[in-house]
């Protein structure tokens, strides 16, 4: 058995661990990439109803009163937001999971686990323990050996 204070022994467990956090993620926006699909359909279902009683004869229409159609427009206004910010919430979590597969922008991935603590209850356990990986020193050292270079200025030449 290897030992627990071995550097390599610790590197090992923390990149598996950012493998299964990696792989959580993109389960994660793919649920909802799914579910962002349901706003599509509150949109749909919002503008035929619109349209619908639109085409309808007025009836007991009071003179100075909009006509009922807005109600759709709501209810499409509703899933046009639903489908944003599913697919905001998609999208982030599957640039945290690459960003986690390449030891990448660690607090960006710290960011988008405190939004994924929202999604009540695999979401809260999956940001919970991306916070605990992502603060151990260990880890800390993957990301800032991942960075990129920093320009350098020219040096003058004497």
């Amino acid at each position: 058995m290897a030992d627990p204070t071995d550097f390599n022994y610790q590197t090992m467990i923390d990149r598996e661990h950012l493998k299964l956090l990696s792989i959580g993620y993109m389960i994660s926006a793919g649920v909802n990439a799914f579910f962002m699909l349901f706003g599509l359909f509150y949109v749909f279902m919002g503008v035929v109803a619109s349209e619908m009683i639109g085409l309808s004869p007025e009836t007991n229409a009071k003179p100075g009163q909009p006509p009922p159609a807005f109600i759709g427009w709501i209810f499409a206004g509703i899933g046009l937001a639903f489908f944003a910010i599913g697919l905001t919430f998609a999208i982030l979590k599957f640039c945290a999971a690459s960003n986690l597969k390449r030891r990448r922008s660690r607090i960006f991935c710290m960011v988008v686990a405190g939004l994924t603590c929202l999604e009540f209850p695999y979401g809260t356990a999956l940001g919970v323990f991306t916070f605990i990986s992502l603060s151990k020193e260990s880890v800390v050292r993957l990301f800032e050996t991942h960075a990129a270079p920093q320009p350098q200025a020219p040096q003058p030449s004497p």
